[in-house]
C-alpha cells in the first residue's frame, strides 16, 4: 500500500502544490528515497522513467528552501543560486526545468 503525501512532514504549500498536481500517494522510489532526503541525508536510487524521481529531488529542494528562508537583514544578490541541479543531457535539464516551474 502506498504512503500518502499527507503523511510526510511537508510544508503546507508543498503539500498543497503536490495535491493540486493530482498526486496523492508516493511511488515506490519516492517511498524509499523521500524520508531520507527530507531528513537531510544523501540518497541514491534507480527507477524507470515516469516513476517520480525528478519530483522526489525537487520536493526535497523546495522543502530545504522553505525551511531556511532569507532573514530580513540577510544580504541577497540578484542571480544568487540557492540550489543547483545538474543533468547529463540538455533534454533532461529541460524536462527538469519544466517540472520545476510548472
Amino acid at each position: 500500500m502506498s504512503i500518502p503525501f499527507s503523511q510526510l512532514d511537508l510544508h503546507h504549500a508543498t503539500l498543497q502544490a503536490v495535491q493540486a498536481l493530482g498526486f496523492d500517494t508516493l511511488t515506490p522510489i519516492q517511498e524509499q528515497i523521500l524520508p531520507h532526503t527530507l531528513a537531510g541525508q544523501d540518497a541514491i536510487g534507480q527507477a524507470q522513467t515516469g516513476t517520480g524521481k525528478t519530483a522526489t529531488f525537487l520536493i526535497t529542494i523546495i522543502e530545504a528552501l522553505l525551511s531556511k528562508p532569507f532573514a530580513k537583514d540577510e544580504a541577497r544578490y540578484a542571480g544568487e543560486p540557492r540550489a543547483v541541479v545538474l543533468a547529463p543531457t540538455r533534454e533532461l535539464a529541460q524536462q527538469i526545468h519544466k517540472d520545476a516551474i510548472g
